[in-house]
């Protein structure tokens, strides 16, 4: 093991408050690539495997190599609140410009100028913002030291979230430096999508393949066709299972009606969809992490990206859209462990496992 990988695993332990944490297969290998090599790459892994884990280290290594700051796009803002919180325990200082804290934009923007910010966050809708171009992107360009796309599928067209502010990022890279690593990271992309992603950033974006099975997650189907039979089995279920988690449903209507039934029969439980203001949403995100929630219920708001490592049980109140959408929210569970949950707790499974109740 060289020095730079024994900083790195020295990290990851902090990072993770586990004196014997290890890397996964491919974490290593990535980071290596990124800081050793200024590799292009697109990662492919699993939810859970830990692919914020690989910008945030690389991040650390490169700024301890005198390198500039990160630049991260990501699709979600509950994705960019969880991610700041996290870099704090290695010590990076990640700051978020986005249309929450315009307030705090001034102060901001003299921070990152004056290169006291490791890690800078954004929409990618932040890359139409003309003020944002002009005042921050076009000045520090030049000397961005890693530039990150999470979710890269939503580049694709054939992807199955495709925003087509994401295509901007091809004219931000192309007034970069050549030699700029970057890190593209996905856990949703079949081969067209693959190809599109790689013709979208350029030749030279090596495509790193993992497995996408969760062998930490114990799925089970419920045969329950009617609303009248499914809350009061989330009623007596939802208390049986370990820890906190998320219902999910498709609409904002249901998200509300089936808090309020989890609220009546006595349960810690609170709606979260996209018509919740942006701190009720970040309220319900920080109560859930804290497990002052047992479970909340919500529409695809709350999804790619959300991270909580001891989440326990992840419902489906009715059959997802689509078998990414679900890939994606089961995904929310089981990222704390990479054995398979016990049996023998109540139906269905919980124990970081996952549970889909089709309608």
């Amino acid at each position: 093991m060289n020095s730079i990988q024994q900083r790195a695993t020295a990290y990851l332990r902090k990072a993770l408050n586990s004196p014997q944490a290890d890397f996964r297969d491919g974490q290593w290998a990535s980071i290596q690539a990124l800081v050793e090599n200024r590799t292009r790459l697109l990662v492919v892994q699993r939810t859970g495997w830990g692919k914020s884990m690989v910008y945030f280290l690389a991040t650390r290594l490169l700024r301890d190599q005198g390198r500039g700051l990160t630049l991260l796009i990501s699709p979600l803002l509950a994705l960019i609140r969880n991610q700041i919180e996290a870099t704090e325990r290695i010590g990076l200082r990640a700051v978020s410009i986005n249309s929450t804290n315009v307030d705090d934009w001034p102060t901001l923007e003299a921070e990152i100028l004056a290169n006291k910010v490791d890690l800078l966050l954004i929409s990618p809708e932040r890359l139409a913002n003309d003020q944002f171009r002009q005042h921050v992107l076009t000045r520090i360009a030049q000397r961005v030291g890693l530039f990150v796309v999470d979710e890269a599928h939503c580049i694709s067209d054939w992807g199955h979230d495709f925003r087509p502010d994401y295509r901007r990022i091809v004219r931000i890279l192309q007034a970069m430096p050549p030699n700029i690593p970057v890190l593209a990271t996905t856990a949703t992309a079949n081969n067209r999508v693959v190809s599109d992603v790689v013709d979208q950033i350029g030749k030279g974006l090596q495509v790193v393949w993992g497995p996408l099975g969760r062998a930490s997650l114990l799925l089970q189907t419920l045969d329950l066709p009617n609303r009248s039979q499914r809350l009061p089995w989330l009623a007596h279920t939802i208390p049986q299972l370990p820890g906190s988690g998320i219902v999910y449903t498709r609409t904002k209507r249901d998200a509300d009606r089936v808090a309020e039934w989890l609220v009546h029969k006595g349960i810690r439980a609170d709606a979260y969809h996209a018509d919740r203001g942006v701190e009720d949403r970040i309220e319900l995100e920080e109560k859930l992490q804290h497990n002052r929630l047992k479970a909340i219920v919500a529409t695809s708001a709350l999804g790619m990206g959300y991270d909580k490592p001891d989440l326990g049980f992840v419902i489906h109140f009715q059959r997802p859209g689509s078998v990414v959408e679900y890939y994606q929210q089961v995904g929310r569970a089981g990222r704390g462990q990479n054995t398979p949950p016990k049996k023998g707790v109540p139906s269905p499974p919980g124990g970081m496992g996952g549970s889909r109740v089709p309608g």
